[in-house]
């Protein structure tokens, strides 16, 4: 989500999404200390983490239609979850069936028992 686009949001708490945001920054450059299996790991979690929070915000929805702020966080975890996901997929491969790639991806990876870090 772009700064613009928060400043453009109903929330009324900008500046927490802004700090995120700086967090995550910051983060990135731990990320490159990390080895390729943590990375990995890191970023499964998050997204795991984001889907929780968008199936949890879209249970609060179903009885609070009109709480703007539970709408605008859905809207920004449903965007950074699909960026996140966009980007695990493109380097360690599909998480779904449904990832769009012009061939079948799941029989050139090997399993996770074939891995040895399952």
């Amino acid at each position: 989500m772009s700064v613009e686009q928060i400043r453009n949001c109903d929330c009324g708490n900008n500046n927490e999404v802004l700090g995120e945001i700086q967090t995550n920054n910051d983060n990135a450059e731990q990320d490159n200390n990390m080895s390729n299996s943590e990375v990995r790991r890191k970023m499964i979690n998050k997204i795991r983490s984001y889907e929780f929070a968008i199936n949890e915000l879209a249970l609060y929805l179903d009885t609070h239609p009109n709480d703007e702020k539970a709408l605008c966080l859905h809207r920004k975890y449903c965007k950074e979850v699909k960026e996140l996901k966009d980007k695990y997929q493109k380097v360690y491969g599909p998480l779904t069936i449904n990832y769009p790639c012009n061939k079948w991806r799941w029989l050139e990876m090997p399993w996770p028992w074939e891995r040895g870090n399952y």
